[in-house]
């Protein structure tokens, strides 16, 4: 399916908002290798202006940005153009803000790492079509490291409150914090 570029309406407009530089230039040069016509954005803010102002026929936005939340990027999106279609992104997975993505209007919602293709077959997949399951899903140990790590940065890397928040003793999470990420 990678290959094939079903346009909505003639238009194969892009839109790509991540505050992460390295990875939206990456994605926005794979998408246009795939026939896209990319715009990025790399703030809601941008990503808002973008949408009102071109509202695109396809759009990937991150769930967390420096400014706020894709969410309201998409929203914008959805007034506009309501035939678009969305991936919500996210290094964070959680059911509740997969939910809140999809009522709001995405298409789909996928989990950091994805790669170009993933993105691309969740863009394309048309009606009950499910796009195939990643090659290389994240194993669950590394989806609770990502998960610990994700409230250890929003508890401002205090070992203590991250405890607490997670019910775990505060030793454990120091031996946790300690290893490398798993694969």
């Amino acid at each position: 399916m990678t290959g094939d570029l079903r346009e909505i309406g003639g238009d194969k407009s892009l839109l790509l908002v991540d505050d992460d530089e390295p990875f939206l230039r990456r994605l926005a040069k794979a998408m246009e290798r795939r026939g896209f016509e990319v715009e990025t954005a790399d703030s809601v803010a941008a990503g808002k202006a973008i949408a009102t102002a071109r509202p695109p026929a396809y759009a990937v936005c991150d769930l967390r940005l420096e400014d706020g939340n894709g969410l309201d990027v998409v929203e914008v999106i959805r007034e506009r153009r309501p035939d678009s279609r969305v991936v919500v992104l996210t290094g964070y997975g959680a059911i509740a803000t997969a939910v809140a993505a999809v009522k709001i209007g995405a298409t789909d919602y996928l989990s950091k790492p994805a790669d170009a293709t993933d993105i691309t077959n969740a863009l394309l997949a048309t009606g009950d079509e499910l796009p195939p399951p990643p090659e290389n899903p994240m194993s669950a140990d590394r989806v609770r490291w990502e998960h610990i790590q994700r409230v250890y940065e929003l508890c401002d890397r205090n070992v203590s409150e991250t405890a607490r928040r997670l019910n775990m003793h505060r030793r454990t999470l120091q031996r946790i914090l300690a290893k490398r990420s798993p694969r």
